[in-house]
């Protein structure tokens, strides 16, 4: 692919990305995606063949950023599990305090698309969550958590819930109470 090309391609994905982010993915089409990366609507389909396509490209790319982010993140869960625990609550609280917070990307695609159970969204966030999930495991296992995958699995059904319910209500309150489950649930209350 020339550089050209690939930034055509990368402008697309981009604009893609942030319309999907504000508006879902059902609601936006393909023209107004064509108009917001400046190209035209030919033009996007020599790159994608479908929306669904642009749709996979673009979550494949915001899995990879996403899941680097968390491992960054995930290097600062240090300590015993309580302080791992607290920490990941912590930062939750923060993220869902931005006067911006939109939950979790992956989560509202999979939601929206719910009625589509192959569709490429769904798979990718699946196996986006079950890489985040799979990773605080591996974070509470280090910490020498008993039954790391049982706890682990918990303590990421609170996190989901969380941003759900800080989403829906705007309510950050919500990670402190999961927090407070999460402690009880690892044993330290």
């Amino acid at each position: 692919m020339s550089r050209t090309r690939d930034r055509t391609r990368t402008r697309i994905m981009d604009a893609a990305y942030v319309l999907f982010r504000e508006r879902g993915y059902t609601r936006v089409n393909v023209d107004e995606i064509s108009v917001a990366a400046g190209i035209t609507k030919r033009t996007l389909y020599s790159h994608f063949v479908s929306k669904d396509a642009l749709l996979e490209a673009v979550l494949e790319a915001q899995h990879a950023l996403a899941f680097a982010s968390f491992q960054t993140f995930g290097r600062k869960l240090s300590g015993d599990p309580s302080d791992i625990v607290r920490s990941f609550f912590r930062e939750l609280r923060k993220w869902s305090s931005k006067p911006r917070f939109a939950g979790s990307g992956f989560t509202r695609l999979a939601m929206e698309l719910a009625d589509l159970p192959g569709h490429p969204a769904r798979r990718i966030a699946s196996a986006h969550k079950k890489l985040l999930e799979g990773h605080l495991v591996k974070v509470l296992e280090e910490a020498g958590l008993p039954e790391p995958e049982k706890h682990g699995r918990q303590i990421w059904i609170l996190a989901e819930g969380v941003m759900a319910l800080a989403l829906i209500h705007g309510d950050k309150s919500y990670s402190a109470e999961a927090e407070h489950a999460a402690m009880k649930l690892i044993g330290y209350s």
